[in-house]
């Protein structure tokens, strides 16, 4: 049995990893409504790897129960085969993951193999459970089956979160005249969602840019024009506004050369397109609204406030992007567009973003203060990062720099003592610099950096914030989170 443990240990460890980094991080499977029958099979699948770990571990399965094993193991098999057709109709599956799916199904084989002759032995012998002795083995499968079955019951709850959400009023069209049309680049990230929602339900037309049409296609419907490729729009389309909200998640990886390479790509080609577009289109937008970042004025921990106007700091990762970013942006005003550089703090929402990651370890009481906790942490409220583009596409003299940013700016141990005094909870724990700093290198001043941003433009201009202090805002994403409990309750 050896053997047979060992196959299950590798089709455990390499699960747990696609969980975690694919359908978690990467594809937010829980957080996409389009999701949710990859969700209701990965569902079945884990509960019955659960009893199959903890199964083996501590019985052998004779008689009846080995036909019922046998069962268990087919119903496996045909979960796998539905989930391969689900994925291909609903996402496009990175490479690394169609490897890792693959050498999935190799090792499962492998295991069917030789479990094969064991199960036919079992079937022929009277119906029992008989107890085994498999030495360190029964807990190390004990604990996988415990880990995947509470994985199981996890996908379980989001999917009856996501089947029990009321239907977006964007779903509810309004007459031509009254609507704009508008091109929004990263439509399928967490802030990119929310906007394309709102603009619909303002009764905007929206064309969203997406690598994964597929996914896209699913999750907006048919009442989002959605494209994997600038150039399929023709230079007749009327498009009134573009939001550029494209690029790859800066907190992740470490900061290698080649991750630096994927971060400004992601961000300065997919500008370099825009203005492609603009300068074939016969009507050029009047407005762009592009996203960048507070990390544009670099690591500034001493208070001094950080305004539109305060300048970059070369050198820094953080701030060379943002740089590099807004200045594809601006070469849009020759065209004659109005150009808005939107500097965005961590925006909090209940679906993506930093926010579930942080609460989830604040209910846990692991929330806690990184290196000195002085360091500003600049925040908005996802309903204000919506509501500043919706304002700035509205607004014809709000133009340049625009920090979006909430008023209220906390220390970073202020943010994580409200935010666990949200939940319930008490933030107790102190992370040390040194090791964020060996672990992450420069990539660790997003956590142990920060910039005492002010949203002078944004007031200016007028705009009301609908979250502006910190504690009124975690109250309403915890409220949100209640609410959306209460949905999925019977």
């Amino acid at each position: 049995m050896n053997t047979l443990f060992l196959l299950l240990s590798v089709q455990a460890v390499m699960g747990a990893f696609d969980n975690l980094w694919h359908h978690e991080l990467q594809a937010r499977l829980p957080q996409r409504p389009s999701a949710r029958r990859e969700l209701a099979l990965h569902a079945i699948r884990e509960a019955v790897y659960g009893v199959i770990f903890i199964g083996l571990a501590w019985w052998h399965w004779h008689g009846g129960f080995a036909v019922l094993l046998a069962g268990l193991l087919a119903v496996e098999v045909a979960v796998t085969l539905a989930d391969f057709l689900e994925e291909d109709r609903s996402r496009q599956l990175p490479p690394f993951e169609r490897v890792l799916h693959t050498l999935l199904t190799i090792s499962y084989g492998a295991f069917l193999t030789l479990f094969a002759p064991v199960l036919w032995s079992w079937a022929h012998e009277p119906t029992r459970l008989l107890a085994a002795s498999h030495g360190a083995w029964a807990p190390l499968l004990t604990l996988y089956g415990v880990g995947v079955l509470a994985w199981s019951l996890r996908n379980a709850l989001a999917l009856r979160r996501l089947v029990r959400l009321p239907v977006l009023a964007a779903a509810r069209p309004v007459p031509m005249r009254r609507q704009a049309a508008i091109l929004v680049t990263g439509a399928t990230g967490f802030v990119g969602q929310a906007l394309v929602a709102e603009l619909c339900r303002e009764g905007h037309r929206v064309v969203a840019l997406s690598r994964d049409l597929r996914q896209a296609r699913r999750q907006f419907g048919a009442g989002v024009w959605v494209v994997d490729d600038l150039d399929a729009i023709p230079p007749e389309t009327r498009i009134d506004a573009i939001v550029n909200l494209a690029g790859a998640r800066v907190l992740g990886m470490p900061w290698t050369a080649a991750r630096r390479r994927v971060l400004l790509n992601s961000r300065v080609g997919v500008a370099q397109q825009l203005l492609g577009l603009m300068r074939r289109l016969e009507q050029r937008p009047r407005v762009l609204i592009s996203a960048s970042a507070v990390g544009f004025y670099g690591a500034v921990n001493d208070g001094s406030p950080c305004t539109e106007a305060s300048p970059p700091k070369a050198g820094e990762f953080q701030s060379d992007l943002c740089v590099a970013v807004e200045h594809e942006a601006r070469r849009a005003e020759a065209l004659g567009v109005r150009v808005v550089r939107l500097r965005l703090g961590v925006v909090l929402g209940r679906d993506g973003g930093a926010y579930p990651p942080q609460a989830l370890a604040a209910r846990l009481g692991l929330g806690a203060r990184l290196g000195t906790g002085q360091q500003p942490a600049p925040w908005l409220h996802c309903d204000d990062a919506v509501g500043l583009i919706c304002f700035a596409l509205r607004h014809s003299e709000m133009a340049g720099a625009v920090n979006a940013v909430a008023p209220d700016m906390p220390s970073q141990s202020e943010f994580t003592q409200a935010l666990a005094a949200a939940q319930g909870r008490r933030a107790w724990l102190n992370v040390p610099a040194w090791p964020l700093r060996l672990l992450a290198g420069e990539m660790s001043t997003l956590l142990l950096d920060g910039q005492n941003a002010l949203p002078s433009a944004a007031i200016a201009a007028g705009y009301r914030f609908r979250h502006p202090t910190l504690p009124s805002a975690l109250v309403d994403l915890a409220g949100r989170e209640s609410d959306q409990h209460r949905l999925a309750s019977p």
